[in-house]
């Protein structure tokens, strides 16, 4: 009983700290990022290390939390649970608009966009002698289409349903998270997994060293589903990244963009502390993960479909920006 006391003392603690407590003089915030070997765990710890090094200015200190991705970032966004999280933009103007996991809810009208960060390809990968060359030839095969929860999850039905493919009834379908995809294409337990994620990955590199030997496959033939929504991009995933992979060029896919967003209950001062540190030093940033290397100011005010916080429109107006 007395472990539970204290248990449930630590929750309350953690609970008051991350909606805004100033214990020992520092405003604590969460942000929720994806699985550790994704990109969106480096992102918000990047984010994170920038904000903290001025916590003797903005009295604020960011930590980094796992999550399962997307949708479950909103949620708790929304439910007051988490400041921040990173959010694929299709999951954004989803949750907006009352769409998908948020149907039933409604739209989600207090959900805040801050900027967003690097674009993200929808990826196929494939062991090399399960004969999958594209997206077509997915029929019959063991796949993961990622956990639920995850943005990654409807990335892989939109594709699939655009060629045709029923991901219920034509593929034996997986909800496992994408960290663990690797490791079960490479023990012969699955065919093929989607990923959407930021180039290059620690996943992607680690399925394309494994003794079985791996193809990046195209999705290709999926104007339908460009057409459609418009948070979708064609894109390619350059193959000098992964020289283990039994590819010979570049792949054709399509993709979305991460954006970092909050609650419009979160005030207006830390949101424009984080927004101005990271474009303040967006050359430092840039060299803190591969994947930010083409980012530009101008590029990070893009794919985005919920409003922007005040705190960081007084940012970007403050710049000329907006």
């Amino acid at each position: 009983m007395k472990k539970l006391s204290v248990a449930l003392t630590i929750l309350f603690l953690a609970v008051i700290l991350d909606i805004g407590s100033t214990q020992a003089g520092s405003i604590f915030v969460t942000i929720g990022t994806g699985g550790i070997t994704g990109v969106y765990y480096p992102t918000g710890g990047a984010i994170a290390k920038m904000v903290n090094k001025k916590n003797k200015e903005y009295g604020i200190r960011a930590t980094v939390e796992s999550t399962g991705g997307s949708v479950f970032n909103i949620n708790a966004i929304m439910a007051g649970d988490m400041a921040f999280g990173i959010v694929q933009s299709d999951r954004q103007f989803q949750a907006m608009n009352g769409m998908a996991e948020w149907k039933a809810k409604g739209p989600q009208t207090e959900l805040r966009a801050v900027f967003s960060i690097h674009p993200e390809a929808v990826t196929l990968v494939t062991a090399s002698d399960a004969g999958i060359k594209t997206i077509r030839d997915l029929k019959v095969k063991r796949v993961n289409i990622g956990n639920p929860g995850s943005g990654q999850r409807q990335n892989a039905i939109d594709a699939l349903t655009a060629v045709g493919i029923d991901y219920e009834k034509d593929i034996i379908a997986e909800s496992i998270k994408a960290s663990e995809a690797a490791g079960l294409l490479q023990d012969n337990r699955i065919d093929a997994f989607f990923y959407t994620v930021g180039h290059p990955s620690g996943s992607i590199k680690e399925v394309t060293s494994g003794a079985r030997k791996v193809v990046i496959a195209d999705i290709a033939g999926v104007d339908s589903l460009l057409e459609k929504y418009p948070y979708y991009t064609k894109t390619s995933i350059p193959i000098k990244l992964y020289p283990g992979a039994d590819n010979k060029q570049d792949v054709i896919t399509f993709g979305v963009k991460a954006t970092l967003c909050t609650s419009s209950r979160i005030p207006d001062d830390i949101v424009y502390a984080i927004t101005k540190e990271v474009f303040d030093n967006l050359e430092e940033f840039r060299t803190l993960h591969p994947a930010f290397s083409t980012l530009t100011k101008g590029s990070m005010l893009t794919g985005i479909s919920a409003p922007f916080h005040p705190g960081a429109m007084k940012y970007f107006k403050e710049v000329g920006l907006k």
